[in-house]
């Protein structure tokens, strides 16, 4: 393992439940690792998995998706749709041999500061067991 490598970490989070869990994290002076760059979209149910792979081809190391508990997306469903296209890009990264686990899903709601602190540190930490994103040294060269 290269202590030296710092991952690069997409985190996805919807407008509404996972961006208050960042909120949340904030307001209670919870820190998670500065690598970790968050990115709101307004629901995860509308993310493309060809957003996911392109974060990837471009040198993420791995990404994160978060968004609201059943029952309490603010589009009816969405966290629906979500999880079955992080599902399908998790098979599409497995097909490939780039490895399904650079891409997580975590429900967090909007008061779970320390589930989206946790979540973030503890994939940090994952990928810096995987090590760097196989596609960095294809895109590279």
């Amino acid at each position: 393992m290269d202590e030296e490598f710092e991952p690069k970490l997409l985190y996805i989070l919807c407008s509404w439940c996972g961006s208050g869990g960042s909120e949340s994290a904030r307001a209670h002076g919870l820190k998670y690792p500065a690598n970790v760059l968050p990115y709101r979209v307004n629901c995860t149910g509308s993310l493309p998995p060809v957003h996911i792979l392109r974060a990837l081809l471009e040198g993420a190391d791995g990404v994160a998706v978060s968004g609201c508990y059943p029952g309490d997306c603010h589009y009816e469903g969405g966290n629906y749709h979500a999880r079955r296209r992080v599902a399908l890009t998790k098979a599409i990264l497995e097909a490939l041999d780039l490895g399904e686990d650079r891409l997580w899903f975590r429900f967090v709601a909007h008061g779970e500061g320390r589930r989206f602190v946790d979540t973030a540190a503890e994939f940090n930490d994952h990928l810096k067991e995987l090590g760097p994103n196989p596609l960095n040294e294809i895109t590279t060269t």
